[in-house]
């Protein structure tokens, strides 16, 4: 059997639950029950069937756009039932046939954006009061147990049959790749030695031993099923803290038009030069002040407004602009406005609307972190990157400042200059746990305390680099040239040598459960993908389901 690569199509991350194909939601009060019945012939890509309800990107963008509606617009939802819509399997994971006939950079792409998925569950009940329970009501294999995994509780069928299991070691000759060998014994604490039995044996575990070794939580008959899941979920609803009379906020269809390589949204635009291997992204801040009551405005309020189309650029550009490997971070508008609205984001932490735009942020953000492409910020006369939007420039690989304004252009414009708040100390954490401040200046206390005391102060070039917070500060003879020749420098070099050495570089200081899964697991699980023991002819993944087990070079790397 030879299955080739296929040329991936322009993939759109924005959907509706009209236009799901894959999951249905009930809600019944504070519970809702998330059912997934893949849609066999509803492939994203032609060529293979998601049967045993395995899936696709496709299957994860529709669980992403539940999970943010579960958050915004079921603000009454305190515990979450996800459970399997096919008789005795939950879900058989990601599908086999799809992963051995995508690019490489498919491959890796998908499973990062199913990690980011995965992460936003397991944040729920932390930030949002909204407890996950995974409903096994048949056999989770590979991804679908990694699924369960990113759950808070999971309870399995005990009916002898029933398993979970990570069979990707022993049978497709590559690793779990959203999370599960590191959610195993760093999550669920599964001791080492029954972990790596556990990853070995293609068949899994079942019943009371999965309990006993941690994997689930519970493993009950199957006429005791219902009750002993909906018992945890009445639990789970009287210790929430979400709002029971809450109105919900509708996410509603994202403006966006494409003309060309320009690519605009409300408060977010993108423009493409193909040439230079580049793309401008330019963030506007807001029109207006915060609104006394930001629920009121739904999703027109201007920080959500703007995490949208920034969420939404940043998906589709990794997906389906590969070639664009430098991305240029702007940010522009009156800074003062910018500062009311990441106050009202401090200052209203309570309220639950403004607490879940925070924190849809503050993953924006972490998907910018973990996105493979050079990240450059120029500050000049205009920016805007205060407060919440100084978050973009933190989170780029080098800050380039305009020392004065440009000489030559006719008009009245103030030098650039930055101002950090309170919420650049802590308000957006990254995947380590720290500020992207306390990331920058990690082993530099004094420096740290530095900035801290001149938070809420415009800072120009001068006094921005005198605290390390740009990389250059220059002045209008060299600054455009500075800046061009840094960003054709950057694309005349390997780009896989790019994001190795970037990925080092922007999580300093702690390791954490999300750093392993997207340092430590994505580095190791992108290079066993192109192995031949994997993906080679005679590899495991081609030979899947063929009766042959994969041909493997039995030497240790």
């Amino acid at each position: 059997m030879t299955i080739t690569a296929q040329t991936p199509p322009m993939v759109r991350f924005a959907t509706s639950p009209d236009r799901y194909r894959h999951w249905s939601l009930a809600v019944d009060g504070p519970v809702a029950t998330l059912t997934l019945r893949v849609d066999e012939q509803g492939g994203l890509v032609p060529g293979y069937e998601l049967k045993m309800n395995s899936y696709d990107l496709g299957v994860d963008i529709e669980l992403y756009d539940v999970v943010q509606r579960l958050r915004f617009e079921h603000p009454g939802v305190k515990a979450v039932v996800l459970t399997g819509g096919l008789d005795r399997m939950f879900c058989a994971g990601a599908n086999i046939r799809m992963l051995a006939q995508s690019t490489h950079a498919w491959k890796v792409n998908f499973c990062k954006f199913t990690n980011e998925t995965r992460n936003a569950i397991e944040e729920a009940a932390e930030h949002s009061g909204q407890t996950w329970i995974a409903a096994l009501n048949g056999t989770a294999a590979g991804g679908g147990y990694e699924l369960a995994l990113a759950c808070d509780q999971i309870v399995l069928v005990d009916d002898g049959s029933t398993a979970v299991s990570l069979p990707e070691v022993p049978l497709l000759g590559v690793l779990p790749g959203t999370g599960g060998l590191t959610r195993v014994v760093d999550k669920r604490h599964v001791r080492k030695d029954r972990a790596d039995v556990f990853a070995t044996r293609p068949e899994g575990v079942r019943g009371a031993t999965a309990v006993e070794w941690g994997l689930v939580d519970a493993a009950v008959p199957r006429n005791a099923f219902a009750a002993e899941v909906a018992g945890r979920a009445e639990t789970a609803v009287a210790a929430s803290r979400r709002p029971s009379d809450a109105q919900g906020v509708s996410l509603t269809p994202l403006d966006r038009v494409a003309k060309g390589d320009v690519i605009t949204y409300p408060y977010v635009t993108a423009h493409l030069d193909r040439t230079n291997h580049l793309v401008e992204i330019t963030v506007s801040g807001p029109r207006e002040g915060p609104p006394s009551d930001p629920a009121a405005q739904g999703a027109a309020y201007w920080s959500l407004a703007m995490t949208r189309a920034l969420d939404d650029l940043i998906l589709h550009l990794r997906t389906n602009e590969p070639d664009l490997g430098i991305w240029v971070l702007r940010a522009i508008g009156d800074p003062e406005r910018v500062l009311a609205h990441d106050a009202q984001l401090m200052e209203s932490a309570g309220d639950w609307f403004v607490n879940e735009v925070r924190h849809y942020y503050k993953r924006t953000l972490k998907r910018l972190d973990v996105t493979s492409r050079s990240l450059v910020a120029v500050i000049d006369p205009g920016t805007a990157f205060a407060g919440l939007l100084a978050e973009v420039a933190l989170a780029a690989d080098r800050q380039y400042m305009l020392e004065g304004v440009y000489e030559d252009r006719d008009d009245d414009a103030a030098p650039a200059a930055i101002v950090l708040t309170p919420s650049n100390d802590g308000l957006f954490p990254m995947g380590n746990g720290l500020s992207r401040l306390g990331s920058r200046f990690w082993g530099h206390d004094a420096d740290l305390a530095a900035v801290r005391a001149r938070l809420g102060e415009p800072l120009e070039a001068a006094a921005a680099a005198g605290l390390g917070l740009v990389t250059m500060a220059l002045d209008d003879i060299d600054f455009e040239e500075e800046v061009r020749i840094a960003l054709e420098e950057r694309a005349s070099l390997s780009p896989d040598a790019l994001t190795g050495m970037e990925a080092n570089h922007r999580f300093a200081g702690p390791e954490t459960l999300e750093t392993k899964i997207f340092g430590r697991l994505t580095a190791w699980q992108n290079w066993i993908f192109v192995r031949p023991n994997a993906s080679g002819p005679d590899g495991a993944l081609r030979r899947y389901g063929t009766g042959r087990k994969g041909d493997y070079d039995l030497k240790r790397v």
